[in-house]
C-alpha cells in the first residue's frame, strides 16, 4: 500500500569555498542519498534538497586572500563540488546556491515577516573595527588567542583547537587576519533574534522526541543549561543578502541566519523549474509532510534550535520531523578539515575508484553515534574481500553458469521446490529488516542485513551444487539457476540505495527494465524463461597491494599515520615539568559583565589566592563552582580578558558540545602540585 506520507530531505549546505571531501559525504551527503533513494524505490513521494552556501565571511575571506571577487569563488567551488557529487552518484533533486535572486528575496521576505511582527530586537553594540581596512571585522576576519584553551590563532567566532564558541571581544590580543592591524572598539546598529523567548518552547518540543539520536538531544541539553540569548541577524559586510529596511546601508543577513532558509527558496526553484510554482507548500506547509534534516554534528546547534526556532517565529512552516545528525569521520585519528587542508577530495577519489567502491566504505563507516576512522587499506578490503568476494562472485557465477550450460538465456522454471520459494522468501523477509532499519535511519545495519542476504544466495547455490545437477537433473539445474538469477534482480533492488551504479551494471547483464525495479518487487518472480541475457562484466575488479601503497604515500593519510606515531607537537618531559599544575578551591565565582561565556573567579592555592578569568559561563552557573576543587595552570603568564587580569588557566574538557571542567574528588588540599 502507497504510504501518503510526503518526504522533505534535505542536506546541509556546504560552503563555496573549498572543494568537498569524504568527511562530508560521510557526514550529510550519502546517507541521506541512500534513503532518498530507499523512498523512490518504496514509491514515496521525496524531494531531495541541498545547495552551496555562498555568502559569509569564509567567502568573503577566500576571495581577499586569493585577490579575486567573491563571485569568481562560489562560480569555482559551486560547479566543482556539484560535479563531485554526481560523480559520486548524490542525486539531488536540486542542487542550487545561496547567491541566486529567488534566495536572496526569499531571505528578505522572511526576514521582513519577523521584522513586521516586531520579533526582532534593534541595538547599539560597540564591535571591532579596523581603522587601516576602514571596516567592521566580522569574526573571521579576527584571529588572537582563545580564552579558554589559550590557542594563540583562534578566530573570532570559534576556537578550532578546542571547540569552543566565541565572540570577537572575547578574544585575547585581537587582530586582523587580513592586515594585522589591532582593531579599535567602534558603536554599530544591528538586528537581534531574541532566541530566549523561544527556549521552553523549543526544550518541550526537542524533549519530546524520542527516537531522535542522543548526540543531537545531549547537546541541546547543553545551550539549554547554558541559557539561549538573543543572537545578532546582520553584519556590517558588502557580500551578502542585503538587510531589506531602510537605513540599514553596507549591512547584510547574517548568513547562520540566512543559508537554512536556503532550504526553503531552493524547493521553490525546484517547483518553479517544474512548473508546479505553488507545491513547494506542499512540503513546507501539509501537515502529512516530514522535513528530514542530514547534517554532520557541528551543525547540531543550527538545524536543532536555531533553524526551528526561526520556524515558530515565521508561523508558517513545518518543523524537522527528525536530525540524523553523523558524527565525524577520521583520518589516522584526526578529523579531516578544509581549513586544515587535512582531508580526501572527493574530486580527487572518484578518479581513482569506481563510485560505488568509495559509496560502499564511506557507508559500512559511517559515524552514526561516534567518530569513525577512514583507510586506504580499509577500501582495498572492502572491495576484495566483500564487494569482490561475495557480492561479484554469486553475480558472476550464476551467469556465468547460465551463459554456459543454457545458451546465454534464462532457464525454465518447471522443476522449482520448496527451497527455491524458501530462498525468495527469505529475501522478502531480509527486505523487511533492511527496510525498517531505513526507516529508523540505522544505515549499517541496513547494509550489514543486505549483505547477509547476500551471503544467503551464495549459500543457496551451494547448497544446491548446479555443477552437479547439470549432469543429472538437467531440468532441476534449470529451476536453480532460474532462481539465482532472480536473485540476481532482487539483490540489485536490494544494493541499489547504496550501490546505485553496480545496479544498473546487474539489470544490463540480466538484459532487464525497470518495469520492476522497486521494493515491493523483491524476492518475487520478475525474469521471462527464454530471455537472452546481457553482456557479462566483472562488477569489482581486485585492487593491488601497489595501488594501496601508492596512495597511502602520497596523501594525508600517510601524513595522519606519521602524526599518530610521532605527532609533531610532541614535547619532551623537561618541557613538561615547566607547567606548574596544581589543585586550587574556587572561593568566589561571578559573570563577567557583558560577555555570556566568561566568570571571574577566585581561587585559593595553598596559602596564596589569585584570579583567573574563563570561558565556562555557557556550561555553568557560578554557584556550581564554589567550593569545588579544580586543577589550575599556577605559573601561566598573566592576561587581560576584557580588561580583567587573569594569572592562571583552569583545566577543561569537552563532550557532547559541552565543556566540563576538570574537578578532583576526594581527600586532597589546595595547592597540592599534580604530577
Amino acid at each position: 500500500m502507497k504510504n501518503n506520507t510526503k518526504y522533505l530531505v534535505t542536506a546541509a549546505l556546504p560552503y563555496a569555498n573549498n572543494y568537498i571531501h569524504i568527511g562530508h559525504v560521510a557526514g550529510a551527503y550519502l546517507s541521506p542519498d541512500i534513503y532518498v533513494r530507499y523512498r523512490k524505490l518504496k514509491n514515496d513521494d521525496v524531494i531531495f534538497i541541498s545547495g552551496s552556501d555562498e555568502h559569509g565571511t569564509a567567502i568573503e575571506m577566500a576571495s581577499i586572500i586569493e585577490k579575486i571577487t567573491p563571485q569568481e569563488i562560489i562560480d569555482r567551488y559551486h560547479f566543482s563540488n556539484k560535479k563531485a557529487f554526481e560523480d559520486l552518484g548524490i542525486q539531488f533533486d536540486i542542487f542550487s546556491r545561496t547567491s541566486s535572486d529567488i534566495h536572496h528575496k526569499t531571505a528578505q521576505e522572511f526576514f521582513l515577516n519577523l521584522y513586521n511582527k516586531n520579533i526582532l530586537v534593534k541595538r547599539s553594540d560597540k564591535q571591532l573595527y579596523s581603522e587601516k581596512e576602514k571596516r567592521f571585522l566580522a569574526d573571521r576576519f579576527i584571529t588572537g588567542t582563545c580564552p579558554v584553551c589559550g590557542y594563540e590563532e583562534a578566530r573570532g567566532d570559534e576556537c578550532e583547537n578546542c571547540g569552543s564558541n566565541l565572540s570577537p571581544s572575547e578574544l585575547i590580543n585581537p587582530r586582523s587576519k587580513i592586515t594585522g592591524d589591532i582593531p579599535v572598539e567602534k558603536e554599530t546598529t544591528h538586528y537581534y533574534f531574541p532566541l530566549g523567548n523561544y527556549q521552553e518552547k523549543l526544550s518541550e518540543w526537542i524533549f519530546s522526541k524520542t527516537d531522535w539520536k542522543s548526540n543531537v538531544i545531549n547537546y541541546c541539553k547543553g545551550w539549554f543549561k547554558a541559557g539561549l540569548r538573543d543572537r545578532a541577524i546582520t553584519r556590517d559586510l558588502d557580500w551578502g543578502v542585503k538587510v531589506p529596511v531602510e537605513g540599514n546601508d553596507g549591512k547584510v543577513i547574517y548568513v547562520w541566519f540566512e543559508a537554512p532558509i536556503g532550504y526553503i527558496s531552493m524547493t521553490k526553484e525546484l517547483f518553479i523549474k517544474r512548473n508546479e510554482p505553488d507545491k513547494w507548500k506542499e512540503y513546507w506547509c501539509n501537515k502529512d509532510s516530514r522535513l528530514i534534516h542530514f547534517i554532520g554534528k557541528d551543525n547540531i546547534v543550527f538545524h536543532s534550535i536555531v533553524f526551528p526556532s526561526m520556524l515558530m517565529a515565521h508561523g508558517d512552516f513545518n518543523l524537522p520531523h527528525n536530525i540524523p545528525a553523523n558524527e565525524f569521520l577520521n583520518i589516522g585519528g584526526e578529523k579531516f578539515s578544509k581549513s586544515r587542508g587535512n582531508g580526501i577530495l572527493v574530486k580527487d577519489i572518484v578518479k581513482e575508484f569506481e563510485p560505488d567502491v568509495i559509496r560502499y566504505t564511506i557507508a559500512t563507516n559511517f559515524p552514526e553515534s561516534k567518530d569513525s576512522e577512514f583507510t586506504w587499506k580499509d577500501l582495498q578490503s572492502k572491495n576484495n574481500n566483500e564487494l569482490a568476494a561475495i557480492l561479484g562472485n554469486f553475480i558472476n557465477r550464476t551467469v556465468v553458469f547460465a551463459k554456459s550450460k543454457f545458451c546465454n538465456i534464462i532457464p525454465g522454471d518447471k522443476s522449482l521446490d520448496n527451497s527455491d520459494t524458501e530462498i525468495l522468501n527469505q529475501f522478502k523477509e531480509s527486505a523487511a529488516s533492511v527496510s525498517a532499519f531505513y526507516d529508523n535511519f540505522r544505515f549499517r545495519d541496513a547494509l550489514s542485513e543486505t549483505m547477509n542476504a547476500v551471503r544467503s544466495a551464495n549459500k543457496y547455490f551451494n547448497d544446491s551444487e548446479p555443477w552437479k545437477l547439470i549432469r543429472d537433473n538437467k531440468e532441476r539445474c534449470e529451476a536453480v539457476i532460474y532462481t539465482c538469477l532472480e536473485l540476481c534482480h532482487s539483490i540489485a533492488v536490494l544494493i541499489s540505495p547504496v550501490l546505485p551504479f553496480t545496479a544498473d551494471k546487474i539489470l544490463k547483464i540480466l538484459n532487464k527494465d525497470k518495469s520492476d525495479f522497486n521494493w515491493e518487487k523483491i524476492g518475487e518472480r520478475v525474469l521471462k524463461s527464454g530471455t537472452e541475457l546481457g553482456e557479462s562484466l566483472i562488477l569489482f575488479p581486485q585492487i593491488e597491494d601497489s595501488q594501496i601503497e601508492k596512495l597511502i604515500s602520497e596523501s594525508t593519510d600517510s601524513t595522519a599515520v606519521k602524526k599518530t606515531e610521532m605527532p609533531e607537537n610532541v614535547i619532551e618531559l623537561e618541557d613538561f615539568k615547566k607547567v606548574n599544575l596544581k589543585i586550587a578551591k574556587v572561593i568566589e565565582c561571578e559573570k563577567v559583565a557583558k560577555s555570556k561565556k566568561l566568570f571571574k573567579l577566585k581561587l585559593k592555592i595553598g596559602d596564596t589566592e589569585k584570579q583567573i578569568v574563563s570561558g565556562i559561563a555557557e556550561f555553568y552557573n557560578p554557584e556550581d563552582l564554589i567550593g569545588k576543587l579544580i586543577v589550575v595552570v599556577d605559573n601561566l603568564k598573566p592576561s587581560k580578558l576584557m580588561g580583567i587580569d587573569s594569572h592562571g588557566m583552569l583545566l577543561a574538557a569537552k563532550t557532547d558540545g559541552q565543556l566540563k571542567v576538570i574537578t578532583v574528588d576526594g581527600e586532597i588540599n589546595d595547592g597540592a602540585v599534580v604530577n
